[in-house]
């Protein structure tokens, strides 16, 4: 039966709908904060070990040290993955047994206290009203307003995660190792004066040596945040923004986030997928998208301290971001699981006496490559020969370690510190070591061995003597040999080595040949040589991709010349790496890093469609790679041949721009140049066919088209397809753009049509950079910042024509 409608049944409705509307928004509130009551309190063990935060991304309580869950810290993790992973810890340096217990006290304070009641740290407020374990991270202790008297976010211990900022006068401690919560080495302070710098500390007394890096922006720096977006930048008063890791944006929504100073000293942002089919894909690890600084192997050299790895000891920092300590021969490590704590010799050391004319028949220096310790130096000779610097080094009992390099000899006593490894490092190091298998201890008896000497001289000089013939017979050859060598080695023409290749190692053309088995592995071609895989004889091996120019023209050899100029003077993570040359007589051959993931030709045009995210990163990749090129280097180049063949991707699908043959260097007041037609069709911006000047404006125009390729996952220009208008990549993405159906663009593929937004970001930028008016298309930083979603993109310009583009 239906009743008739009245204003009263209208107005009690009404009632009714607001009542269950505030219920309803109550309840929400209730899911979305869990507050904890004044009153509670946490155990290590048990079921009431932690306090979760809404979605159960994050957890608040006590986290184990071991295996048998006898020590904890007060720590935030990740409570989802399989790998929790702390990102807040309070009591590092005090963990306490499984008695222990938090209370979140009735008078408002956040205590932590032993088994035996003794307070172990405290927030440092009361008078809160409750705490709330929040989804972004952040632990926080509350009025009954809900602003807040104390959260975890403004006392960080080595991490930071998404939507946190840290003010002026804030640090970051790296943990001593990986598994030991005490204060570490390394500490990344964002200092009152507006300056980012990252310090090395002494432990365990904590005295804080000299930076080893710093944004040198005194006075101007004011925050350092790590936005939603992914962005971890150091915010100026002049309104610009000093990115600290150019780490790849994933989405928030898709991925975990955190950025971590590390127990080896690098800052270093991480990504995870939260979704359980992604982790899977990703070895359910975390992968690191950016650090900082770039290779602290290099970058760490301070006059107190040991250096990144302990004294006696060097540092290695691998293409796969991480850092090895190893000992010289001889040499092992004082503690196996803390290398930090250096090497120590595995023999005596050399005894100090008037006479030292034996040591050279009790030691000897081996020599060893592309490792230096740039400190310790107490005496210099200059001019000497590589001979007498060995010498000076034998006679010298405090001399552990000389280093050769033309003509200047440098002497180094224990201990050593600062130690580096790298192809970088070109001087010849000369470690002494006993000879043979004398490496017990010397008798501490001069005398006595004062007559063991003599007495091995006595016998010796008999042997001698009674072979003076065969002895003379001996010199005679050996000094026949020597003359007919050094004969040959001056008539064999001398390599040239321009002033830009003597940072790069010169190999000989032999060692390259046995490197690659005779050259027998090809893995790629193109127009002036073929590529080929090999492997250097170091250890560990180094794979190595080996470019041999076939034909020495005119063109190739200038090509030649500008990719040694070019690259030579590089470095950045997106950038393929030089490791050497060979230019030996007729022979020009070049030596890169092996990037064992081919080009991105393969990995977009292949049979399978590769993960949104993962084209994503190479997006951002081969932009700040070019930003590198264009604004960030001592001298701006310009690539000019930005094609998708010429993007190398490593193990972890990290973009590196190769082929720098057709580059051209722009010194600080030029912004322009002229030349000749270059690069490859398709990719060829409009102004190369225009007698003008060519700027790095013809880079962005080809990111332009490969970021379109990367979106769709197909070429720019498809002649086979039947329909005309989706024949040339540009026409069809924009009419797609210009109606509001861009889903067509990524249709069937379920990542990015979830992702609508961050597609059509993209698919504004592309269009940006392929306008025909080089003046139209923003500069490369700009590109970045518009990827990255810094700043706002205005609708583009629809093209007239995009003709000239695939000319």
């Amino acid at each position: 039966m239906a009743y008739p409608s009245s204003p009263f049944h209208h107005l009690l409705a009404s009632f009714f709908l607001v009542i269950f509307l505030l219920c309803f928004r109550s309840a929400t509130c209730a899911r979305t904060h869990r507050n904890i009551t004044l009153g509670s309190s946490l155990t290590p063990l048990g079921a009431n070990s932690s306090w979760l935060s809404p979605s159960g991304d994050f957890a608040f309580g006590f986290w184990p040290l071991d295996d048998n869950s006898t020590t904890f810290l007060l720590a935030i993790w990740f409570d989802k993955i399989p790998g929790k992973t702390t990102v807040w810890y309070a009591n590092g340096d005090q963990p306490v047994q499984s008695g222990a217990h938090v209370d979140l006290t009735a008078d408002g304070q956040l205590s932590l206290r032993d088994s035996s009641g003794q307070e172990v740290w405290n927030a440092g407020v009361s008078n809160s009203s409750y705490g709330v374990m929040l989804d972004t991270g952040n632990f926080v202790l509350a009025n009954a307003d809900g602003t807040y008297r104390w959260q975890s976010f403004d006392v960080p211990a080595d991490t930071i995660l998404p939507t946190q900022v840290l003010e002026l006068g804030s640090t970051l401690q790296a943990r001593l190792m990986d598994t030991d919560y005490s204060s570490g080495r390394f500490i990344l302070a964002v200092q009152s004066d507006g300056n980012l710098v990252f310090y090395l500390v002494a432990t365990p007394s904590g005295y804080q040596y000299g930076p080893y890096w710093a944004s040198d922006t005194v006075g101007n720096g004011t925050q350092l945040v790590f936005n939603s977006t992914g962005n971890i930048y150091f915010s100026l008063k002049n309104n610009t923004l000093f990115y600290l890791t150019n780490g790849t944006m994933d989405s928030t929504e898709e991925f975990y986030q955190r950025a971590t100073l590390d127990s080896d000293g690098v800052f270093r942002q991480y990504v995870h997928p939260k979704n359980l089919t992604q982790s899977m894909v990703w070895n359910g690890d975390w992968s690191v998208v950016g650090f900082t600084p770039s290779d602290i192997c290099q970058t760490l050299i301070i006059q107190d301290g040991s250096g990144v790895c302990g004294f006696n000891s060097y540092c290695t920092f691998s293409v796969n971001k991480s850092v090895t300590c190893e000992c010289p021969p001889q040499y092992s490590f004082i503690d196996p699981n803390r290398k930090y704590k250096g090497c120590k010799a595995d023999f005596a050391p050399q005894i100090c006496k008037a006479d030292e004319s034996d040591a050279e028949d009790l030691f000897e220096l081996t020599e060893m490559t592309n490792v230096d310790w740039p400190l310790a130096d107490y005496e210099h000779y200059n001019p000497v020969d590589e001979d007498t610097c060995r010498k000076q080094c034998l006679l010298d009992c405090f001399c552990a370690v000389a280093v050769y390099n033309g003509g200047d000899c440098w002497k180094k006593k224990l201990p050593l510190s600062n130690g580096k490894s790298g192809s970088t490092v070109q001087r010849k190091l000369l470690l002494k070591v006993p000879k043979g298998n004398n490496s017990q201890p010397q008798s501490p008896n001069p005398g006595g061995e004062k007559k063991d000497n003599k007495t091995l001289i006595l016998v010796g000089s008999l042997l001698l003597g009674s072979s003076v013939f065969f002895n003379f017979l001996l010199i005679s050859a050996i000094l026949l040999a020597t003359f007919y060598a050094q004969k040959k080695r001056a008539q064999k023409p001398k390599p040239e080595t321009s002033k830009a290749e003597q940072g790069l190692k010169a190999f000989t053309y032999r060692e390259l040949e046995e490197a690659t088995d005779g050259f027998c592995e090809e893995v790629g071609s193109g127009a002036s040589g073929v590529v080929y895989k090999g492997q250097l004889s170091d250890d560990p091996p180094t794979i190595i991709a080996v470019k041999k120019i076939d034909k020495l023209l005119p063109e190739t050899e200038k090509e030649f010349k500008v990719e040694c100029q070019t690259i030579g003077q590089t470095y950045h993570k997106n950038l393929v790496r030089l490791l050497g040359f060979c230019n030996e007589g007729t022979e020009r051959i070049l030596v890169y890093e092996f990037m064992s993931n081919g080009s991105l030709t393969g990995f977009l045009f292949g049979s399978e469609r590769p993960a949104w995210h993962r084209r994503v990163q190479v997006a951002l990749g081969v932009a700040r790679g070019l930003l590198y090129l264009h604004e960030e280097c001592s001298t701006q180049i310009i690539h000019c041949d930005i094609k998708p063949q010429n993007i190398l991707l490593d193990d972890n699908l990290v973009a590196k721009i190769s082929d720098f043959g057709l580059a051209k260097l722009l010194k600080r007041d030029q912004t322009q140049t002229n030349t000749g037609v270059r690069g490859t069709r398709g990719y060829v911006a409009p102004e190369w066919f225009r007698n003008v000047g060519i700027t790095a404006k013809v880079d962005v125009y080809s990111f332009g088209v490969i970021l379109l390729e990367i979106i769709c996952c197909r070429k720019n220009v498809e002649s086979e397809i039947t329909d005309e208008e989706r024949t040339i990549l540009a026409y069809w993405v924009n009419d797609c753009f210009r109606v509001g159906n861009l889903d067509f663009v990524v249709e069937g593929d379920e990542e990015a049509m979830l992702d609508m937004r961050r597609v059509e970001r993209f698919v504004m930028v592309a269009l940006w950079c392929i306008q025909e008016e080089p003046s139209l298309r923003p500069t490369i930083l700009k590109v970045t910042q518009m990827l990255d979603g810094a700043a706002a993109i205005p609708v583009p310009p629809d093209p007239s024509s995009y003709i000239s583009s695939i000319q």
